[in-house]
């Protein structure tokens, strides 16, 4: 990571004697592959026989007890893995074969984001005429609004009436989420790794968000952090082009770690969270600071879940469910008028007290590591490592 590093800690959970924390680690020769891990006492520790893959431990009942007892080979500090030796262990996402969902226009804020998108037509230069234009039309708090209410009809049926009425209106207050695939297994980047854009993307920016670990019976076991990075020229150029605009190399991170449910961190916890957001500039100093809280999410995250999985669909490897932002960041960054876009060497930082923080550094998606270690060579690497079906059963 290219940032200066300020004390480790303040990329780990304020809790983390009481943190339940899954991760993976790409561990050089002789492993030459990934391993899960587990933090205990600030320690990490390679459980990658008790548990492959991070989806055969979250499918696990006994998911907190494993992660805090099984036997594994103590391979350094918390500390070593966020600030790497180089060819030493480095963190990766901790995800592995489970589907990368995300859901759209979950907030208030970001819906009328995404509105002005359209409305645009992905100019970023129109974006504040736009912006105005759209605050006086529509004249409401849509985050008093329920999705798929009886009043949410009504301001349909209005907008409607005025020409006003938007897809992104459509899944932010109707009765049916936006949930679309992010990414590909495996595609992930984790903490401290770079992020990319696709390079003809002239306006894009962050999406901090929190992200569900659902296991393959629709459990949600944990939850971690992810920035969903976002072309916003793309996307406001077609909704058609969502897939262009969001899936890149390098264009999902998660991390730093899975945190477990239990006693202490519950679903409940996710819904108080704030969760905040840092871009610095490598180039300019400019700095971007906000905060959004889920408290003001418009669907609860147990319905995106639901909405996801269920007898319409199921995920038998389990899947991440990034639950959408309300930080479209608008401030003047080039030109007056112009609100925000990434430029490369931007580090992003976001973080919550519960979880952490997740840090990368902005790149071109072309000019980044590739990918190239997908779910067919993750099982060779098992393999020949002799742990597959190692753990219990």
């Amino acid at each position: 990571m290219n940032a200066a590093m300020p004390n480790f800690a303040a990329y780990l959970p304020e809790d983390l004697a009481d943190a339940v924390l899954i991760g993976r680690v790409w561990r050089p020769s002789p492993v030459n592959g990934p391993s899960v891990v587990a933090v205990r006492n600030g320690e990490v520790f390679d459980i990658t026989r008790a548990a492959p893959t991070t989806a055969d431990l979250f499918d696990r009942p006994d998911a907190v007890e494993i992660a805090r007892h099984a036997p594994g080979e103590r391979i350094g500090t918390v500390q070593e893995l966020l600030e790497p030796a180089p060819n030493g262990p480095r963190l990766l996402a901790p995800c592995d074969v489970q589907a990368i969902k995300a859901c759209g226009v979950t907030f208030a804020v970001s819906l009328l984001e995404r509105v002005i998108e359209e409305q645009a037509g992905g100019d970023a230069s129109r974006a504040l005429e736009v912006r105005e234009t759209i605050n006086k039309l529509i004249g409401a708090d849509l985050s008093k609004i329920k999705p798929g209410s009886e009043s949410a009809a009504k301001l349909k049926a209005e907008l409607e009436r005025r020409g006003a009425w938007s897809q992104y209106m459509e899944v932010g207050i109707g009765p049916d989420a936006e949930v679309f695939s992010k990414s590909q297994p495996m595609s992930s980047v984790g903490f401290g790794a770079d992020v990319g854009l696709y390079p003809t993307s002239q306006w894009n920016n962050p999406e901090p968000e929190i992200v569900l670990a659902v296991n393959a019976r629709g459990e949600i076991v944990g939850a971690t952090l992810g920035n969903d990075v976002n072309l916003r020229d793309i996307e406001g150029r077609s909704a058609l082009l969502l897939g262009k605009a969001k899936d890149n190399n390098g264009s999902c991170a998660i991390g730093p770690f899975v945190r477990l449910f239990d006693e202490r961190f519950t679903l409940d916890t996710v819904r108080g969270a704030s969760l905040s957001l840092r871009i610095e500039g490598a180039d300019d100093g400019f700095v971007l600071e906000g905060v959004s809280h889920m408290s003001e999410i418009s669907r609860d995250p147990a319905d995106l879940v639901k909405q996801t999985c269920g007898a319409h669909h199921q995920y038998p490897d389990g899947f991440v469910l990034f639950l959408g932002t309300m930080f479209s960041p608008i401030k003047d960054r080039d030109t007056k008028g112009g609100g925000f876009t990434h430029h490369l060497g931007d580090v992003v930082t976001i973080s919550t007290p519960t979880l952490g923080a997740l840090v990368n550094t902005v790149r071109l998606s072309t000019e980044i590591e590739p990918w190239t270690f997908g779910v067919r060579a993750l099982y060779r690497n098992l393999g020949e490592r002799g742990v597959l079906g190692a753990g219990p059963n």
